[in-house]
């Protein structure tokens, strides 16, 4: 658990860090830094990353509430009388 809560911790960090890149690249673009090709190649790159990050985001969190939901029905003592496949099967 511990391993998927610190990719967790990682993505989060990482969908900070493109955030503050697309928010650097915009106002590059509004004060004429850059031209509209140039912003236009790198705002198409940000939402590759965007989605690649919300996208492994969402199955961190799948993974976790998976887990989650398991040590709930394990720590359970009313679960104790269910065979392992019958805990499989809630997940």
């Amino acid at each position: 658990m511990e391993q998927v809560l610190r990719a967790e911790t990682e993505n989060r960090a990482w969908s900070k860090t493109l955030r503050q890149r697309v928010t650097a690249l915009l106002n590059s673009r509004l004060a004429k830094a850059i031209s509209f090709e140039e912003y236009s190649v790198f705002r198409r790159q940000a939402s590759k990353d965007a989605a690649e990050c919300k996208q492994q985001g969402r199955i961190l969190g799948d993974e976790i509430r998976r887990r989650e939901v398991r040590y709930v029905l394990r720590s359970n003592p009313e679960n104790e009388r269910f065979p392992e496949t019958y805990l499989h099967s809630q997940i």
